[in-house]
């Protein structure tokens, strides 16, 4: 790194205030002295007895040159932060001539995940001052939650929503690992997109923090209950594990449909207020312990407990609790307005470049559902409870700005062409169908369904429509898929319809991420083998240890980095983010190894310059 012409301090008076990282990505630097050199050979610190200070990790301490200019340097971690990472300002400046310019930077401390706060002053780092910016954008961040799907969501204003948290508990790992595992944490809402294990079960450890709350659960109204043994009786509803299915006449048709329904906090109450109904199955047993406010305290043990102690303690999980579907036709609280009308923006927006800030619309485009008298069924698919509790997944569409995203669960045939035939008020097209008619249908289904980032319905599995696909026509698709499971997700012929059926103008490419591949490892760490020997090496020290106190001191710090390892691989490794302000995306994920290109690979999905209001393109650097 070439030496600085010349630096001064400037600034320092302001007041910190939280920014970000600008796009695509910003370089984190450190302005140092050089070490000094005696006759051509590097100085390090030494005692009184001439031996070598070593710093924490036994390194060398090396003596500086202050007579000379100080260089500037990548910092020696984390010194590349992608769009969108959080900052906190110090206010002070730091001016730098370099060639003929002056160039100021900032003095940023960065978001600490694993603390959920900020790192200290002591590494704090410079940050050239027209790389940060203001706004927050658009967060949505596809975890690596194993088998089944995990998302984050947090809105410019703030609010955060997990849309299904997989089976285990990577989801509650990641959050520990960006909010910090004593936070108290409000989310906004909690989306279960459908009654499937591998979508909710990760919700159980979430529920049961004592620190984090949930203002409203939504769910698509299924819900998992006792199957009676004995035969209906003829024009009684037939008895299932998502309550009982009635035939109901539509047009010339009789149609099955799921009858019994949980719509609304109340509605739930009283189902859960009838435990024969429910008794041992997974999903309401949840619910009701997030009803009840049933929380888990873990009290660590000393060195001589061996286990933690967990108590049940009582706690608020949740405000409201309500269904989703179609006639909603927004999420509460994302519903469009009209940018002309004075005040429109949230309070805590700001405009960008003389631009106001988008507001985030949440459309609702599935379930299906039928009302009779009033109560809202969901049809019975092709007489399955799987097919039927999967493919009446919550299916959201968001709007920001011009970028556009689908979230749709575990989407089916049967349930995708159902919404195909509803939102477009038409047939889904076969080998009879003519030219015409075909023609008019991709373009009113692309009318509704068309993003330019879709979340792979049901992990990359091949059971899906390919007019589902033609209309979704998107640039990138994310699949979230686990790295230990029986279904070989995502299949090969489901990769091959997403990129064929993908978006691919002149010049561009598709795009196809995957959990499964951003992090080469089945276990929640990235390289197990190197931190299994570490351990070793630790827990030989803490026993060779004479001192109690000492022992209870390093077995106290080896349950920190074990915790602190564990969440950052998850949160880290496996995890594809796609950040946006609007007009334009990065999708990214965190490189195992540092490349020569940087800490992340990132994709920039950007309007072409002939059409700044245009569809998105990804350009290949190659």
């Amino acid at each position: 790194m070439a030496k600085e012409k010349s630096t001064k301090s400037v600034g320092g008076n302001e007041p910190e205030r939280l920014r970000y990282a600008g796009y695509p990505s910003v370089v984190a630097y450190k302005f140092e002295y050089p070490q000094k050199r005696v006759n051509d050979k590097p100085v390090f610190e030494v005692d009184e007895k001439g031996i070598q200070n070593k710093d924490k990790i036994g390194k060398p301490i090396p003596v500086l040159d202050e007579t000379k200019p100080k260089q500037k340097k990548k910092a020696p971690k984390n010194s590349e932060l992608p769009w969108g990472f959080a900052v906190k300002d110090t206010g002070e400046r730091y001016e730098s001539i370099e060639g003929a310019k002056n160039v100021v930077y900032a003095l940023c401390r960065r978001a600490n995940d694993s603390k959920g706060g900020f790192e200290s002053r002591d590494h704090a780092v410079w940050i050239r001052e027209d790389k940060v910016q203001d706004n927050r954008c658009l967060e949505v961040v596809f975890v690596d939650i194993g088998q089944g799907d995990g998302c984050f969501l947090i809105t410019p204003e703030g609010k955060k929503m997990v849309i299904d948290a997989g089976e285990a508990s990577n989801m509650r790992h990641y959050l520990n690992w960006r909010y910090g595992s004593s936070n108290s944490t409000t989310f906004e809402a909690a989306v279960i997109t459908h009654p499937d294990a591998d979508h909710y079960k990760g919700f159980e450890k979430l529920f049961e923090r004592e620190n984090f709350y949930f203002e409203t659960i939504y769910t698509n109204g299924l819900m998992e209950q006792v199957e009676s043994k004995e035969k209906p009786k003829k024009g009684e509803p037939k008895s299932t594990g998502l309550g009982p299915v009635s035939t109901i006449k539509d047009g010339k048709k009789n149609v099955e449909y799921v009858t019994d329904l949980v719509t609304s906090k109340k509605e739930l109450q009283a189902f859960l207020g009838k435990p024969e109904k429910w008794k041992n199955r997974q999903f309401p047993t949840m619910l009701n312990n997030a009803f009840e406010g049933r929380k888990l305290r873990e009290t660590r043990s000393s060195i001589h407990g061996e286990k933690s102690h967990v108590s049940e303690v009582p706690g608020k999980t949740m405000g409201d609790f309500r269904m989703l579907s179609v006639d909603d036709e927004y999420m509460p609280g994302y519903k469009p307005i009209d940018t002309s009308t004075p005040g429109w923006a949230p309070k805590s927006a700001k405009e960008t470049n003389g631009k106001p800030v988008p507001h985030l619309e949440i459309k609702v485009l599935g379930p299906i559902t039928m009302t009779v008298d009033g109560k809202k069924m969901l049809q019975w698919l092709d007489g399955n409870i799987s097919k039927t509790k999967n493919g009446h997944s919550v299916v959201l569409r968001l709007q920001y700005g011009n970028v556009s995203m689908m979230l749709g669960g575990d989407l089916n045939i049967p349930s995708e062409e159902l919404l195909l035939r509803h939102h477009t008020g038409l047939e889904v097209p076969d080998e009879s169908t003519s030219p015409t008619d075909t023609a008019a249908f991709e373009k009113a289904a692309r009318q509704v369904f068309q993003v330019d980032i879709a979340k792979s319905c049901h992990h990359g599995s091949s059971d899906f429509s390919h007019w589902f696909l033609r209309a979704l026509n998107p640039l990138a698709t994310v699949i979230s898929s686990g790295d230990d499971e029986p279904h070989s997700h995502p299949r090969s012929d489901t990769l091959g319809a997403i990129g064929h059926f993908s978006r691919c103008d002149e010049g561009s490419r598709p795009l196809i991420f995957s959990t499964e591949l951003a992090r080469s490892t089945k276990d929640d760490l990235q390289k197990p083998w190197e931190l299994r020997a570490e351990i070793m090496d630790k827990v030989e020290t803490i026993v060779n240890t004479d001192s109690q106190t000492k022992r209870e001191q390093l077995m106290e710090k080896l349950k920190e980095q074990l915790k602190k390892d564990i969440d950052r691989s998850v949160a880290v490794y496996g995890a594809i983010w796609v950040v946006t302000d609007g007009e334009k995306v990065i999708i990214y994920q965190k490189l195992e190894q540092n490349g020569s290109h940087g800490e992340y690979d990132i994709y920039c999905l950007e309007p072409s310059a002939k059409d700044p209001k245009g569809p998105l393109t990804f350009k290949p650097k190659h």
